[in-house]
């Protein structure tokens, strides 16, 4: 199976290339950060002082790509250090049980593999009826940095570009009060 490195780009339905000139068209600023392939969250702490910005209100992320019972698909982005738990949440969203989805179902829907698990990845996951959750946290951050599709780029935008982009590409964030 590919990896989730820039090395398989090319073989996503949207690849990261593809994703970053749709940003660019769209005049979403954003800073690209090129950096060793990152797949846990220590992975990515490891690498972060490479991007820290002096006085910068950043929201880091981890992400998971969910099913509930009824083959329902959940892309749920948290702050980075924030438990969760996946019964109390499906509790809390009214859809019973959460389960991660496997990797097959996340190519399906989100056209991307594990490690890269990203909001960036609603450009695919819209159309494939992903339903997109967000900590309520990011309303506080000025920043946000996410992988662009591949696990060994990241990229930092202002939250109001990220909010523009889910609203291009036809998604209503649900804010999640944790």
């Amino acid at each position: 199976m590919a990896e989730a490195s820039s090395e398989f780009r090319d073989t996503l339905p949207v690849s990261s290339d593809a994703l970053l000139a749709q940003l660019d068209d769209w005049g979403l600023d954003y800073v690209l950060h090129e950096h060793v392939p990152l797949r846990t969250v220590e992975d990515a702490k490891s690498v972060e002082d490479a991007m820290q910005v002096e006085g910068e209100k950043a929201f880091r992320v981890k992400n998971l790509y969910l099913r509930d019972k009824k083959k329902r698909n959940y892309l749920v982005t948290l702050e980075q250090d924030r438990e969760i738990d996946l019964k109390a949440l499906g509790a809390q969203i009214g859809v019973g049980n959460l389960s991660f989805g496997s990797a097959d179902r996340l190519m399906e829907n989100l056209g991307i593999r594990p490690g890269a698990v990203s909001p960036l990845a609603m450009i695919t996951g819209a159309a494939a009826g992903v339903r997109f959750m967000i900590d309520g946290a990011v309303q506080d951050a000025a920043r946000i940095y996410m992988h662009p599709l591949v696990n060994d780029r990241t990229v930092a935008m202002d939250v109001g570009d990220l909010w523009v982009f889910l609203e291009r590409v036809g998604v209503a964030p649900e804010i999640l009060e944790l």
